[in-house]
């Protein structure tokens, strides 16, 4: 074995002092350029006449980046493979290939964002399983006697003969909009969740969704088209216009709706990666305000190799484009 050469591995933190101490090293010695490790070995041979003979031979220093004055020997009956680094080649020993994983991770790994308040909040409402609200009497009758309310706030008769029951239809309509409170993504992807050895693109492309705007309580409706790439398990495909359907059946922001199909799905099956379009109509800008007719509001949200990958995201949006594959 090259006595210049040494090997580390399971070396107890312990044995390593704070990187702000510093450490006297052998003169002449060569430093090893390990990522996570900086250490300086010496053997015997090369040992200057009159050292300190306490140290064993083969044993090592570890230093750090300001080197200075105490040393620490490190005994050398650990087993370990060879860092190569500092011969110029690629050193393939285990303290190298662990950092080369965690950065691998770090920078390919699907990231999960963290949540806004607002966000939590209708999370932890949709989390909760609750009762069918359109059934509980209580809620039915609170809201229909706020709908006459509104009815004669505005000029009109609730008891005129095309009225008498609109306030309990729009009790019920309203409940029927809202009813993504009381659903959670768990819930309705009822377990298809599948083991399957896919690694390409997956995409649903116009899938319908209609909401309401939390501003105004008007319908924003329009179009979702969602791509992920997997992970080893693949989610059924009605399940992802199911996971739109729960978030989109709140009061929204098209922004917010977006993100959190994406996150969802993310939970769901931990892929990759995952992208989201929305493409909506909002009629808080047709039916009143700026009355503009033709507007319309894209948004977007990527995770994973999406958002890292440029090659893969234009991909994506080439085919939700209608530029990739066509059915005959």
């Amino acid at each position: 074995r090259n006595p210049n050469t040494i090997e580390i591995l399971n070396v107890p933190v312990s044995t390593f002092k704070p990187q702000s101490q510093s450490y006297n090293v052998w003169p002449n010695t060569e430093a090893v350029s390990c990522p996570v490790h900086k250490i300086m070995m010496k053997s015997e041979e090369e040992r200057p006449v009159g050292e300190d003979s306490s140290s064993e031979p083969g044993q090592m220093t570890v230093v750090s980046e300001n080197s200075a004055s105490s040393s620490a020997p490190v005994p050398s009956d650990i087993k370990v493979n060879a860092c190569r680094l500092s011969s110029g080649q690629v050193c393939i020993c285990e303290t190298c290939e662990a950092t080369r994983t965690r950065m691998i991770h770090r920078n390919t790994g699907t990231k999960k964002r963290k949540l806004s308040s607002a966000e939590e909040t209708t999370t932890a409402l949709a989390v909760a399983k609750k009762p069918n609200r359109e059934e509980d009497p209580q809620v039915l009758d609170t809201m229909t006697k706020a709908c006459k309310t509104i009815l004669e706030a505005i000029g009109e008769d609730p008891e005129r003969e095309g009225l008498v029951k609109t306030p309990s239809r729009w009790a019920k309509s309203l409940l029927f909009m809202t009813k993504g409170y009381g659903q959670s993504c768990h819930e309705v992807t009822n377990g298809a969740v599948f083991s399957e050895d896919h690694d390409e693109m997956v995409v649903v492309r116009n899938i319908d969704i209609h909401s309401l705007c939390e501003h105004h309580m008007v319908p924003f409706t329009g179009r979702v088209h969602i791509g992920y790439i997997p992970n080893g398990k693949v989610l059924g495909l009605s399940k992802l216009a199911r996971i739109s359907e729960v978030f989109a059946r709140r009061l929204q922001v098209q922004e917010r709706l977006t993100r959190q199909i994406a996150d969802a799905i993310v939970e769901a099956v931990e892929p990759l990666g995952v992208a989201v379009v929305i493409e909506c109509t909002h009629f808080c800008m047709v039916m009143r305000g700026v009355q503009k007719v033709g507007a319309s509001t894209t948004t977007s949200s990527v995770r994973g190799i999406f958002e890292s990958n440029p090659k893969t995201r234009a991909e994506f949006f080439s085919i939700i484009h209608g530029n990739g594959i066509k059915m005959c």
